[in-house]
């Protein structure tokens, strides 16, 4: 089945390489079910690996990175599960997914962030304590054709998504981190209230093609919100990395997230103009025409999905192009604000939270040089 997941294979062939590259040095056993704190830093790793062990600061910001990475993967597995992605080496792939969201996603691509295992084993390979989140996989997902029935992380079936991230990026006067109190228009006004479903709770949400292409939307919006989160979370904590090690590690998994939210805004572009009801719960639904009136302009036009040069650091500076919010304080605590407020965790444990948010203390108390 050629649509959106023509990029999987890819993902999957870079996942591999990490993989076996591990597998190779020793770190294979350090996986993303590892939870125990390991003590040993294995014999078989590179010089790199012999400088010494990680600050506190500096494993609680890879830690926080890889629990993000998880979550992320948790629902990019259900996205994939429904729509049917043709490959064994990816959990849920090979499947006939459900044919009905399939065709509805035809007008998105895919590619998907794993981090997990090479975040985790790095970690290991210092000495330092993994990250896991299996004993919270307790909600229950979809029942609709295709999906495993497997236990979730993440609740797909009522989100409140944020798309301001749309105007923000366009707007050349305004910068969150220098204007925390403006607000960017949404882009799709109706998906900031209420709670939508990203994904086909069972079969009967196929049935009317109307809803089932505005589900097939809140999965398109859904996509670019995600990443543009990643976007941002992986600069802003760099900024408190001690070793230069770490450094690297956080700035070249960040731009891979860029390139994930550039493709994702592009693709959300085409979502289709419409209006639907969900017939469960009787929240409705808008997808406006982007380009039109009252939307238009270069704030909102589909188009247009370079970031706009905007101030940066001081208006005193000329403006520049860049990712924002790039803000480093409270950022980790701040993610898992956005996420929660999204309803990405409807149906967690207090114990969920709990450790989540303790993971973000951690990151957010790192400090460079200590």
């Amino acid at each position: 089945m050629h649509h959106m997941w023509t990029d999987m294979k890819t993902a999957i062939n870079r996942r591999s390489f990490v993989k076996n590259g591990l597998a190779t040095a020793g770190l294979a056993t350090a996986g993303a079910g590892f939870l125990a704190t390991t003590s040993s830093t294995l014999a078989e790793a590179g010089p790199e690996e012999h400088s010494g062990r990680l600050t506190k600061g500096d494993a609680a910001l890879l830690r926080f990175a890889a629990a993000a990475e998880i979550l992320e993967t948790d629902f990019w597995v259900q996205y994939n599960e429904l729509a049917g992605v043709q490959d064994n080496e990816f959990p849920g792939g090979g499947g006939g997914g459900n044919p009905a969201y399939a065709a509805a996603l035809t007008v998105l691509d895919s590619d998907m962030a794993q981090y997990v295992h090479f975040l985790n084993a790095y970690l290991a390979s210092k000495g330092a304590t993994t990250v896991s989140l299996e004993q919270f996989r307790t909600l229950p997902g979809s029942s609709a054709t295709g999906s495993t029935g497997t236990l979730r992380l993440t609740n797909l079936t009522q989100l409140t998504l944020d798309t301001s991230w749309w105007t923000r990026y366009r707007d050349s006067e305004h910068n969150p981190d220098l204007d925390p109190n403006f607000t960017f228009p949404q882009a799709v006004p109706t998906l900031f209230t209420a709670q939508h479903t990203a994904i086909p709770r069972t079969d009967d949400d196929t049935k009317d093609p109307n809803f089932l292409q505005a589900i097939a939307n809140t999965a398109a919006f859904h996509f670019p919100t995600i990443e543009q989160g990643g976007t941002s979370l992986y600069p802003s904590m760099a900024q408190r990395a001690t070793s230069v090690e770490v450094l690297r590690i956080l700035i070249s998994i960040g731009p891979t997230e860029t390139m994930h939210f550039q493709t994702w805004s592009d693709k959300a572009g085409n979502a289709p103009a419409l209006t639907a009801v969900d017939p469960v719960t009787g929240v409705s639904v808008t997808f406006p025409n982007l380009n039109s009136p009252p939307f238009g302009g270069e704030e909102f036009q589909t188009n247009l999905i370079m970031p706009e040069p905007c101030p940066f650091l001081s208006r005193k500076l000329p403006p520049c192009s860049i990712i924002r919010p790039t803000e480093t304080k409270g950022i980790a605590k701040g993610v898992v604000k956005f996420l929660t407020d999204m309803g990405l965790f409807i149906g967690q444990s207090q114990a969920f939270f709990d450790f989540l948010n303790d993971l973000a203390e951690d990151a957010d108390e790192a400090r460079r040089g200590r």
